[in-house]
C-alpha cells in the first residue's frame, strides 16, 4: 500500500500545470572525484528554487550517495522498486526543500540484469513520471560502462563534469568521443569546476571546445565554472547543499549563474516529445 509521503507527492505533482514535456539528462564524468554528484544535487536544487519540478536519481553503480550528501536517510531505493514491486512513487523520497529523488542502494548492478517480466514492470514505472517533472537527472556513475551508458544515451542531454586538471580533461574527452560514437545527437553541456579563476574556467572550456570540434565535429555548450572553494568542502563534511549551507558562497553564486545559463537556452528550445524520445531510446538499448 502507497506510504502517506507517496500519496502525498503524487497529488502535489498531479495538481501543477505541466507546459513542458518531461526532460532527462545525465550528468556525468570521465573519472571519479571531480564533484560530478556534488554538482548534481546543487544543480537540481538550483532549478528547483527557480520554480522547476525536479526528480533526482542516483544511478551511481556501486558509489550511490546523494542521500549521504543531502544529510538524508532513503527508506527505499531502486531495487526494492524492482524485487519488491514497489510504484515509483513510493521509492521517491524528499529531501532538502523538498526536492524529490531515488535512491540507488545497495545491489543496484541488479537493475541491469533485468527478465523481460522486471523489465517491462520497470518501464512502465518510469513512463508513469511523464509530465510530472520538468526534469529528470540521472547522476551517473564516473567513466563508461556498459550498463550506465543505456542511462546515458537514451537521455535528451548530457551535462559532462570535469576539472581544469589534464587527466580529468583527457577522460572527459574520452567520456565524451565514446556518447559521440553512439549517438552523436545528443546535446552535451559542459561544466569546469574546482576553477582558480572565472578565466581558468573559461580558458579550460575553449581549448575543449575546440578539441572537440576539431577531431568529433561536434558542438559543446559551455554552461559555466565552479570556484574551488571551501565551502563546498564544508558542505560535504556537514552533509548539507552548498547552495543552502551558504547562498552567498563564490560556489553558490556560481551555480545559480550557471542555472540561469541553462534556463535560458532551455526558453529559446523548440517544443519537442523529450520523454517519449527517452523510453524509445531505453527499450531499445536495454533490448540489444
Amino acid at each position: 500500500m502507497m506510504n502517506d509521503q507517496a500519496q502525498s507527492l503524487r497529488e502535489i505533482m498531479e495538481n501543477q500545470d505541466s507546459k513542458k514535456d518531461t526532460k532527462v539528462i545525465s550528468v556525468v564524468s570521465g573519472k571519479g572525484g571531480v564533484g560530478k554528484s556534488n554538482f548534481a544535487i546543487n544543480f537540481s536544487l538550483g532549478l528547483s528554487r527557480a520554480g522547476k519540478r525536479v526528480l533526482l536519481f542516483d544511478l551511481d553503480i556501486g558509489m550511490a550517495n546523494i542521500d549521504i550528501l543531502m544529510g538524508v536517510s532513503s527508506k527505499y531505493n531502486i531495487v526494492d522498486m524492482i524485487e519488491n514491486e514497489l510504484t515509483i512513487w513510493e521509492i521517491i523520497e524528499l529531501g532538502p526543500e523538498n526536492i524529490s529523488f531515488v535512491s540507488g542502494g545497495s545491489g543496484f548492478t541488479q537493475l541491469f540484469k533485468l527478465n523481460e517480466q522486471k523489465f517491462q514492470r520497470f518501464v512502465s514505472q518510469l513512463e508513469l513520471l511523464r509530465d510530472q517533472f520538468d526534469y529528470i537527472i540521472f547522476d551517473m556513475g564516473a567513466g563508461v560502462s556498459d550498463d550506465s551508458m543505456q542511462f546515458i544515451l537514451s537521455s535528451n542531454e548530457v551535462i559532462l563534469v570535469t576539472t581544469p586538471e589534464p587527466t580529468s580533461i583527457t577522460d572527459a574527452y574520452a567520456m565524451l568521443k565514446y556518447i559521440n560514437i553512439k549517438i552523436d545527437e545528443i546535446q552535451c553541456l559542459l561544466i569546469i569546476n574546482r576553477t582558480e579563476t572565472d578565466k581558468e574556467g573559461q580558458l579550460t572550456a575553449q581549448n575543449f571546445q575546440r578539441v572537440v570540434k576539431q577531431f568529433l565535429q561536434k558542438d559543446i555548450m559551455y554552461l559555466g565554472n565552479i570556484p574551488n572553494d571551501k565551502t563546498v568542502t564544508k558542505a560535504v563534511k556537514s552533509q548539507i547543499p552548498f547552495l543552502l549551507l551558504d547562498p552567498k558562497a563564490k560556489s553558490s553564486r556560481a551555480l545559480e549563474l550557471i542555472v540561469q545559463q541553462f534556463l535560458g537556452e532551455q526558453n529559446e528550445e523548440p517544443l519537442k516529445p523529450h520523454f517519449n524520445s527517452f523510453i524509445k531510446r531505453f527499450k531499445l538499448l536495454f533490448s540489444s
